[in-house]
């Protein structure tokens, strides 16, 4: 039973605590493609230890074989009817909540999806289409890409009579790395679980984070192509003028802090340390929760 208890406690403590500590690392200049995976990484390794506690509360007499002394102190004094109805409130806890998270993220995918098609029926007869990209007749320099097989880039006619040529290869090249990155699936994602599991608060405030995330991870893939001057002075440009919900685009959120890491002119990493930190950002988020869980049977061994 204690063990169970373990797996909870470690996911329950990421959960409350990983917010926190991933936000200070977006406002101090971390990589934000790393923070990114970290954060989803956090999010899936709460869901997974979840899982583990509930499993280990309905089998307490496997698993973990090497440990079996260990395992048998940890579970001295649990009466095996405790144990059953244990098992049997948590197995029925995460079958709601399993439910609860394929129902709304379902239901978010559909919703967006639909609000998607209609928003790009509207955009392809008012737009003129050249490529993936479709071109309004608007003076405001305002550019979002939308989702889909394939998806399109929206660009209005005033961003080549208000941006350079070099500032508007930045509005591009952000746009495409969202598109590449299937930012929008992320998004979606982090929609679902705020919905389906509010009270969890690194699900809670994923929804933010990752529209936040996903910007300086575009801006940062820009400003790898045409400079980090050149998405500056575009992003400065553009973001007066919003995007619709169902898109992401350069004029999205945290202006002021994606300005505020461009001003620096420090182009970001080369990929191959991009993926050497982004790799151990995702395997040092997974292994927290399991990290906890081993620290609580270690120290109940030793007691």
């Amino acid at each position: 039973m204690t063990v169970a208890i373990s797996f909870l406690i470690g996911a329950a403590l990421v959960g409350q605590f990983a917010p926190g500590f991933l936000a200070r690392l977006v406002v101090g200049g971390a990589d934000p493609l790393a923070t990114l995976v970290a954060w989803l990484a956090s999010a899936i390794a709460v869901v997974l230890t979840t899982a583990a506690g509930v499993v280990v509360l309905l089998l307490p007499d496997h698993g973990l074989t090497a440990l079996h002394a260990c395992w048998s102190l940890i579970q001295h004094g649990t009466t095996p009817r405790i144990e059953a109805v244990g098992g049997i409130a948590g197995t029925s806890m995460v079958i709601a909540l399993a439910y609860r998270l394929v129902a709304t993220t379902l239901h978010t995918v559909r919703r967006r999806a639909r609000a998607r098609a209609e928003h790009l029926e509207t955009l392809r007869i008012a737009a003129r289409r050249d490529g993936s990209t479709l071109w309004l007749a608007r003076e405001e320099p305002l550019a979002f890409s939308l989702a889909g097989k394939p998806g399109v880039i929206v660009a209005t006619e005033g961003l080549t009579e208000h941006l350079s040529q070099a500032q508007l290869n930045a509005v591009f090249a952000h746009e495409r790395a969202h598109l590449t990155g299937r930012h929008h699936l992320l998004v979606a994602f982090a929609d679902a679980l705020a919905h389906a599991l509010p009270f969890v608060p690194l699900f809670k405030l994923s929804p933010a984070v990752l529209r936040e995330l996903v910007e300086l991870a575009a801006d940062s893939a820009a400003a790898r192509a045409c400079g980090p001057d050149a998405v500056r002075a575009a992003l400065i440009k553009v973001s007066q003028h919003g995007v619709p919900t169902t898109a992401l685009g350069m004029s999205g959120s945290s202006i002021d802090l994606r300005l505020a890491r461009l001003r620096t002119g420090r182009c970001p990493a080369g990929r191959a340390r991009q993926l050497l930190t982004c790799t151990f950002a995702g395997a040092t988020a997974l292994a927290l929760p399991a990290g906890a869980v081993l620290s609580a049977i270690a120290l109940t061994c030793l007691a």
